[in-house]
């Protein structure tokens, strides 16, 4: 028991110190503890030409019966983001997007969130607790991180997806309110159709 207890330790420092990193494609960025993606990026945009939509993006809504679909955003922009209650950086950045969520949701943007490899007894806590009113898939498995079709390598991650549902931009870090507000705007101010 002492055995398990010194491993479940060492797996929450890890966690800690590595930004929270579920993919063998983040790695830890020189001494700075800071996810990136290949070729060292923290941040990935997508011009309007190279925007591919996004596959089947739906799963149990976390808080509530039903399913939450992103086709019904069709339309809207939306940032999607990818958080569980046992990753640090989500703590903070979730109280952040929900002030986001309040700012957009009268301006056609919306916020989804996706809850990853999360207990979802404390997913639903973690939402509660952080006022959190914007809807959550549960994804346990990753079957719905999958269909994004973006690269996903850190818990939390951020995607801001066009009127078209097509990435725009990925965040492999935390987030700020500010930054992905002003995001949205940009976001918004785009043509419906910039092909």
């Amino acid at each position: 028991m002492r055995s398990l207890s010194v491993l479940a330790a060492a797996v929450v420092l890890l966690l800690a110190v590595t930004g929270c990193a579920t993919g063998d494609d983040a790695v830890v960025q020189g001494g700075a503890n800071q996810i990136v993606a290949p070729g060292g990026k923290t941040v990935i945009t997508y011009d309007p030409a190279d925007r591919k939509p996004i596959g089947d993006v739906s799963g149990p809504n976390l808080l509530g019966d039903g399913t939450v679909n992103l086709d019904s955003y069709k339309g809207e922009v939306v940032v999607v983001n990818v958080w569980a209650s046992w990753c640090p950086p989500c703590r903070k950045e979730a109280p952040e997007l929900e002030k986001v969520y309040q700012r957009v949701k009268d301006q056609g943007a919306a916020v989804v969130g996706i809850n990853f490899r999360d207990n979802r007894g404390s997913a639903q806590d973690f939402a509660r607790d952080r006022g959190l009113t914007y809807p959550s898939i549960y994804d346990y498995g990753g079957q719905t991180l999958s269909a994004l079709g973006v690269p996903v390598g850190a818990v939390p991650t951020t995607v801001v997806l066009d009127r078209e549902l097509r990435p725009v931009i990925v965040y492999l870090k935390a987030v700020s309110e500010q930054e992905i507000y002003d995001e949205v705007q940009r976001v918004l101010a785009e043509d419906v159709d910039p092909r």
